[in-house]
């Protein structure tokens, strides 16, 4: 196995610019997540390492060499695609063999090397039907048993779950966490997705509008994020945001006036933005703060998301389903400034501790 490095790509189409300078390095063995909204550069910066885009500028390598302007069978990587991107007329040994024939491996290798794969991936009993003869699950670990057999340097993944339906995604999800870590494999996953990247990302590459805009592990994104988008992105539902105004040991952010010197960030003056994620707008208690109506009541099994209006400002709380308010009724909330975060209004970059 081998690292992927991103040193400085740029990719232009027609003078429009998909990446921006992409400095990344993915870690031997790592599965790293790419991920942001349709759009973000993710997908060609999977498809420049695999060698199906060439790069405007920058350079690509993995392990030690240089790939940038090899082409992509010499790059020792393997694809898995969103449409899986099986030949209909094979069967699926066929299939899954298909790029061992190609580089004439003989035909006992290329056999065994079928059976181990498919082994693997849980496909073993499906190898003489041909495609349209399976689901959707069975052909995404069919297109992954293809991509196996090869035994790369790194597997690139371009959403491959997103033609499963939602039951089929969770257990897809878990089988290739244990996939990657029995094989230990370096893998490069993209997903528009920011749950799938959570659960699965050793580390969480967040991409919007071409550049990189934080990477780390899943929680560290989750309960830091480097600026607004990334807050916003990263968490479901999203994180509220409030513009805010400094008044001398207060920061008034909507219905809330928390303590200035709770909340722990250098206020020199400028616009700042008050982000508070679901779970921490805190339903009745002593603490609260605020009286708020609900406008819609979500229950979706072990949770409940409440639609607030307070101040003017539109609010969401993520509670328990159980003993939950009704639509219409007035409720006090609270926030813990603790567990606010405070971005720069102009920039949206996350203030930093005093």
């Amino acid at each position: 196995m081998a690292g992927v490095v991103f040193d400085d790509v740029r990719k232009d189409y027609g003078g429009v610019p998909a990446l921006r300078g992409l400095d990344l390095e993915v870690g031997d063995g790592e599965l790293l997540v790419l991920v942001g909204p349709s759009g973000s550069g993710k997908s060609t910066a999977l498809r420049i390492v695999a060698g199906l885009e060439e790069p405007t500028a920058g350079t690509i390598r993995i392990g030690s060499r240089d790939v940038t302007r090899l082409p992509p069978a010499s790059r020792d990587v393997a694809m898995v695609f969103q449409s899986y991107a099986l030949f209909p007329h094979l069967t699926v040994e066929e299939n899954v063999g298909f790029g061992l024939r190609a580089r004439r491996v003989p035909r006992s290798e290329t056999r065994a090397r079928v059976a181990d794969a498919a082994r693997v991936v849980g496909c073993e009993e499906l190898l003489e039907r041909r495609p349209s003869q399976l689901s959707g699950g069975e052909r995404q670990r069919v297109a992954l048993a293809r991509a196996l057999v090869r035994e790369p340097d790194v597997f690139l993944l371009d959403e491959p779950l997103s033609n499963l339906d939602a039951q089929l995604r969770v257990q897809t999800r878990a089988e290739l966490k244990r996939l990657h870590t029995r094989l230990g494999a370096t893998m490069v996953y993209v997903t528009h997705d920011q749950v799938e990247a959570l659960t699965m990302g050793d580390r969480v590459a967040v991409l919007d509008g071409g550049i990189l805009q934080q990477v780390g592990a899943p929680q560290e994104v989750y309960r830091r994020p480097a600026n607004r988008f990334v807050g916003r992105f990263v968490g479901s539902p999203a994180m509220n945001v409030l513009p805010a105004e400094v008044e001398d040991d207060l920061v008034r952010a909507g219905p809330f006036r928390l303590p200035r010197s709770a909340l722990r960030v250098r206020l020199d003056g400028r616009p700042i933005e008050i982000g508070v994620r679901p779970e921490h707008v805190v339903l009745g208690g002593l603490d609260a703060q605020a009286e708020a109506v609900v406008q819609i009541v979500e229950v979706a099994g072990t949770e409940a998301f409440v639609h607030l209006e307070a101040a003017g400002a539109l609010l969401v709380s993520r509670t328990a389903p159980e003993g939950g308010p009704e639509v219409g009724s007035l409720v006090r909330i609270a926030v813990d400034p603790r567990h606010a975060h405070v971005f720069d209004a102009e920039t949206g970059a996350a203030l930093t501790d005093e």
